[in-house]
């Protein structure tokens, strides 16, 4: 066994001493408390994001053994975005954020340090500020290090977790033990740890720098670019190689990637109403009573009330999605049909498996848009839908007609 397997052994022992771990998280932990003594050698640098669905899991206590391990630790519960850019250009340091469930909350939600973060994993990133006497000098600070970030719940933004690599723990059962961490007792071997990680880093930058590992293809693309300083470092010592391979399938593959934020969680939705309604054309209105009726989803309380056809057709805007002219119920309204939405559920490999609780399309509220467009629908002739450009002929000259207040 090389003194390089024996080391990162040493390290994932030393962490599980502490922290109730799975073996593809303490492989990952391990390996990227590894990759922070080296990081400046790899196009980007991995973010770790420890969560748990409630406190007392062991979230605190992990970042409290990386700090042990990692280059130059910065252990922080809040940081201003001014502070925060100026001690990363300053000290390129390994940034430890806890609580990270009150930094990003809905009333504080922090954009410019969301945009610092998002950059800061690309080697090479920066953000400019105007600084000197009278603000008139441009500065420009390097934002360009590794951070982990712990709090209760998927906390941090979409763009965020996007480049990390999650953790999720779980609180400690009666059947699993772990030793009392004592710092003054642990931060000696802890110590010793980490200088043995330097030293062993340091001597092989220039062949991680040269590296291009194999990345499994079971990974997208975003994760096999977060993987590849960690796999990487596994091809070195050899018999991490599998270790290391399988953490990254367990950890970011399959339902461990898919895009939980609001847009992605309503296409898939959408997807499950229409295959409930055999893929029919829908109005505005029967596609929202299928939203309602969806339990686990937000969209009948959507901020204290039921999610409006604007809201609908705003959360739609960064696919181009928008209403169309419809053949529904024997007329023609504006609704939306399933071809719409094939590259948007391409995009993120939508399957339909939500349960839909049954709901009297006359529940819903009736769409203001679908009352605009009666009296072009009742132009339809023998009760069938013309050709979609006969459809939006007459829908402009609807509106045409509206406006100069003339009969159609």
């Amino acid at each position: 066994m090389s003194d390089t397997t024996v080391l990162l052994d040493d390290v994932r022992t030393f962490v599980r001493r502490f922290v109730v771990l799975d073996d593809h998280q303490a492989d990952a932990v391990t390996l990227w408390a590894a990759h922070t003594h080296a990081f400046d050698a790899f196009n980007c640098t991995p973010y770790l994001a420890i969560s748990s669905p409630e406190k007392r899991s062991g979230k605190t206590r992990l970042l409290e053994v990386l700090e042990l391990l990692v280059r130059e630790p910065l252990p922080t519960a809040n940081i201003s975005d001014a502070a925060l850019f100026r001690v990363i250009d300053a000290r390129q340091p390994t940034l430890l954020v806890d609580e990270v469930d009150a930094i990003f909350g809905k009333k504080s939600p922090r954009d410019e340090l969301r945009g610092i973060i998002n950059a800061g994993y690309r080697r090479g990133a920066t953000t400019h500020r105007m600084g000197g006497a009278n603000n008139t000098t441009l500065q420009t600070f390097s934002v360009y290090c590794p951070k982990a970030f712990a709090g209760i719940g998927d906390c941090l933004p979409d763009t965020v977790a996007d480049r990390a690599i999650p953790i999720r723990l779980k609180r400690r059962t009666r059947g699993s033990s772990v030793e009392r961490f004592r710092l003054r007792d642990v931060q000696p071997e802890g110590h010793e740890l980490r200088d043995r990680l330097s030293v062993w880093m340091e001597s092989c930058l220039d062949e991680l720098e040269a590296s291009r590992p194999e990345l499994p293809d079971a990974l997208d693309d975003r994760a096999q670019d977060v993987w590849e300083p960690l796999l990487a470092i596994a091809d070195i010592a050899s018999s991490w190689v599998g270790l290391a391979r399988g953490a990254a399938l367990a950890l970011s593959s399959g339902d461990e990637r898919e895009d939980d934020s609001v847009t992605a969680q309503l296409v898939r939705d959408i997807s499950t109403v229409f295959s409930t309604d055999q893929d029919a054309p829908l109005k505005t209105g029967d596609l929202l009573a299928g939203l309602y009726g969806i339990e686990e989803s937000p969209w009948g309380d959507w901020y204290g009330k039921p999610l409006s056809a604007h809201g609908l057709s705003r959360l739609l805007k960064p696919y181009r999605i928008k209403t169309m002219p419809v053949y529904a119920e024997g007329k023609t309204v504006r609704g939306y049909k399933i071809e719409q939405f094939s590259d948007a559920f391409a995009q993120l490999s939508v399957r339909s498996v939500r349960s839909v609780r049954p709901q009297a399309r006359s529940q819903a509220e009736p769409n203001a848009s679908n009352a605009s467009n009666a009296n072009y629908g009742e132009a339809v002739e023998n009760g069938r839908p013309a050709d979609e450009d006969e459809i939006e002929r007459l829908a402009d000259l609807a509106r045409i007609a509206q406006q100069a207040e003339l009969p159609f």
